[in-house]
C-alpha cells in the first residue's frame, strides 16, 4: 500500500504524482524491455536466432533512438497519469479507492473490460494515426524502427505518447477501476508491448491450426506491421484486423515459415546483416514500399 499512498495520496503536489508516475512506469518498461533484452539479445542471441522474424538484428544507432524518445514517452506518461489521478481524486472520473467499495469480483472483471477496451482503443487509434496527414506528426518515429528492438515499446513521438497515455483517463471515465487494477492492465500492456517489439516469434508453429489464431496476436504480426508500414493495426488480439479484413495478406504464411524454421548448427554465428534464406530459396522480406494510408 506504500506505493499507492506515494502514487495516489491525498498530500501529493502534482510534480511529485508526475515524478512517481514516470518512475513507477519507467521500471516496468526497464524491466520486461531489458530482461527481453538479455535473453533474446545476449543470453540465447544464437540458440533463438533462427526464431528471429526478421533475420538480422537492430544496428546501434537504432537502439540509441528508441531509447531517447522512449525516455521521453516516460515523462509524458507520467504528467498524464498525474493528471488523472488528481482529476480522480476531485471525482471526475469513475476511478474508486477501496476494493470493497465493488468487490473482488469486479476488481477482476474490470482488468479484462479494460484490457478489451485498450484493444479498441489502441486498433482504431492506430488506424487513424497511419493516415497521410496524422502519420508524420503522430506516428513516424515509432515506425522509424523497421527491425524493432525490446526497446522499442515506448519509443514514440510527444503526440503519439500523448494518444497511448491517455488510455488511462478514458478507461478511469468508461467505467469504475481501482487504480491497483489499472496497473495489473499496465503490466498485461507492457508485457505484450514488449514481446511484440522483441522481434523473436515466441509461439508454436501448431498456433496457425487453430482458432486461436483468430484471437490472438503475434510478434510476427506485430513486426511485419513496423516492416510493411500497413495492416496488422491490433494489440492484444487479432479480432479487430480480421473483422475490417486489415491482416497483411502474408501474415499467417510468414508465421508458418518463422516458426517452422530449423534450429541453427553450433557453427552458427548470427551477425547484423545475417540473413535467413525460406525454402524458396529468397531472402526474406524486410519491407515493402506500401505507402502509409
Amino acid at each position: 500500500m506504500r506505493i499507492l499512498d506515494l502514487l495516489f495520496g491525498t498530500q501529493r503536489s502534482f510534480l511529485e504524482r508526475s515524478l512517481f508516475t514516470t518512475v513507477e512506469v519507467g521500471l516496468r518498461y526497464f524491466l520486461f524491455a531489458g530482461l527481453a533484452w538479455i535473453l533474446a539479445y545476449w543470453l540465447f542471441r544464437r540458440r533463438w536466432f533462427h526464431r528471429k522474424i526478421i533475420a538480422r538484428f537492430p544496428m546501434s544507432a537504432d537502439i540509441r533512438r528508441e531509447l531517447g524518445y522512449s525516455l521521453l514517452t516516460l515523462v509524458i506518461f507520467g504528467v498524464i497519469g498525474a493528471g488523472t489521478i488528481v482529476a480522480s481524486r476531485a471525482g471526475y472520473t469513475q476511478m474508486y479507492w477501496r476494493i470493497s467499495d465493488h468487490g473482488r469480483g469486479w476488481f477482476f472483471g474490470s482488468v479484462v473490460c479494460a484490457i478489451f477496451l485498450h484493444d479498441a482503443y489502441f486498433y482504431w487509434t492506430h488506424r487513424l494515426m497511419h493516415h497521410r496527414l496524422l502519420f508524420p506528426i503522430f506516428h513516424r518515429v515509432h515506425h522509424l524502427s523497421t527491425n524493432p528492438s525490446p526497446w522499442a515499446a515506448y519509443a514514440f513521438a510527444p503526440a503519439e505518447a500523448v494518444v497511448e497515455a491517455s488510455i488511462f483517463p478514458v478507461v478511469a471515465l468508461a467505467m469504475p477501476i481501482h487504480p491497483a487494477a489499472f496497473g495489473l492492465v499496465m503490466l498485461w500492456q507492457i508485457f505484450f508491448n514488449v514481446a511484440g517489439h522483441t522481434g523473436f516469434e515466441f509461439h508454436p508453429r501448431w498456433l496457425m491450426n487453430t482458432p486461436l489464431r483468430y484471437f490472438l496476436n503475434t510478434p510476427t504480426n506485430h513486426v511485419m506491421h513496423h516492416e510493411k508500414m500497413r495492416g496488422n493495426y491490433g494489440l492484444y488480439f487479432n479480432i479487430w484486423d480480421r473483422l475490417m479484413g486489415t491482416n497483411h495478406p502474408d501474415y499467417e504464411s510468414r508465421f508458418r515459415e518463422v516458426t517452422s524454421r530449423p534450429l541453427p548448427s553450433p557453427l552458427h554465428s548470427p551477425t547484423r546483416t545475417h540473413e535467413i534464406k525460406p525454402p524458396s530459396g529468397r531472402p526474406v522480406p524486410h519491407r515493402d514500399d506500401a505507402s502509409c494510408v
